[in-house]
């Protein structure tokens, strides 16, 4: 059996690379996160990408106090996640967020998991958020400071210089 690749396949960017971006959480991997492959499990690296949602939304200025306030919040609507090399318990890894574009409801962006005792880029998550109006719990467009945060951040992640590795599959 074979593996398939798309044609011209995916270029991912370099651990100093992604570390352009602004750190959002650096960790010693716990020895409970192990797996019985002697790596870090599935539901680990998706913790990792749900605490990255939180702290990409705080770098637009929008915390606990902003949701109560405005009564809307996000929810992913969409993820592809790509393994690229192993973590293990006791190795330091960091994660870092792209943000690609935004719809007036919806955002794109991409999560990044660095090994940084191996340096090596360990995982890539691309997402689609949806804005969410918390008192119909359905999708509503996003008011207008998360709005122009978001904007903010697309046209500053715009600006670096190296791949992102879409599945091609997603957008705002």
């Amino acid at each position: 059996m074979s593996i398939v690749r798309r044609p011209g396949g995916r270029r991912f960017p370099t651990p100093d690379q992604v570390r352009e971006l602004p750190l959002q959480l650096r960790i010693e991997v716990p020895a409970a996160w192990q797996d019985r492959n002697g790596h870090v499990g599935v539901k680990h690296v998706q913790s990792l990408f749900a605490e990255g949602a939180w702290r990409v939304l705080e770098e637009v200025g929008v915390d606990g106090a902003w949701f109560r306030q405005h009564k809307r919040s996000q929810f992913d609507l969409e993820h592809h996640l790509f393994y690229r090399a192993e973590m293990r318990a006791g190795e330091t890894i960091s994660t870092y967020n792209r943000v690609l574009g935004r719809s007036s409801r919806t955002f794109h962006g991409m999560y990044f998991v660095v090994n940084d005792s191996s340096g090596q880029l360990a995982a890539t998550l691309e997402y689609v958020t949806a804005g969410i109006d918390l008192g119909r719990r359905g999708i509503a467009s996003f008011p207008e400071d998360l709005a122009m945060g978001l904007d903010r951040l697309v046209e500053k992640h715009r600006a670096l210089d190296w791949p992102v590795p879409v599945c091609g599959m997603m957008g705002p």
